[in-house]
């Protein structure tokens, strides 16, 4: 099975990457985080590989940080929870949030991500809270957002956006712009010309 892979980033997309090594082209699964931690395209990339064998498909998962591809591993023992929504978790929210809602039963975070229902957080307190003792995080302190930010994130995730893209294009936008912090407006179509 493959378990690392690395090589030339051919392309890459919210979702997808393809890694060329040795000559042969990889179409591999990626969570948000880790798009967003890829380099450019050409460049080279080192990727922890998780294969996932069907009986009518083989597919790959990369991840940039071994504790990501960890964390997947545990999300799919987990039952109702195949490999897309386990990267639809990773993708809604970084590990070390997942690791911490999960820990502290955190039910009201981890139905903030698409496809996560009441049942399912139930299920992912109850099934892992104590096998992710090896993956204990420092709880991540969320940067604060000013009012005007908030609903701008507010209106990105409404809008169909992954609220780490989106809070990390209204973070580059009021970098970009101090003054639009406190402007709606303003920081919403900065935030949209970040994000598209």
């Amino acid at each position: 099975m493959i378990a690392h892979l690395r090589g030339r980033l051919f392309s890459k997309q919210p979702g997808q990457a393809i890694v060329e090594a040795a000559g042969v082209g990889y179409d591999v699964t990626i969570s948000v985080p880790t798009f967003t931690a890829l380099p450019g395209e050409g460049a080279e990339v080192s990727l922890f590989i998780h294969t996932h064998v069907r009986e009518d498909a083989l597919a790959l998962y990369g991840f940039m940080d071994r504790n990501e591809k960890r964390l997947f591993e545990r999300l799919i023992t987990v039952s109702g929870v195949g490999p897309k929504l386990a990267i639809t978790i990773l993708s809604g929210l970084n590990p070390e949030r997942t690791v911490a809602a999960i820990r502290a039963q955190d039910h009201a975070t981890l139905t903030l991500i698409p496809g996560v229902g009441k049942k399912l957080a139930e299920r992912l307190v109850v099934e892992l809270k104590e096998k992710l003792e090896d993956l204990a995080v420092a709880p991540v302190a969320q940067k604060q957002l000013a009012p005007a930010a908030e609903d701008v994130l507010s209106a990105l995730v409404n809008l169909g956006y992954q609220r780490p893209a989106a809070q990390k294009a209204i973070e580059t936008a009021i970098d970009k712009d101090k003054a639009a912090s406190g402007n709606f407006d303003e920081l919403f179509r900065a935030a949209l010309k970040v994000i598209r």
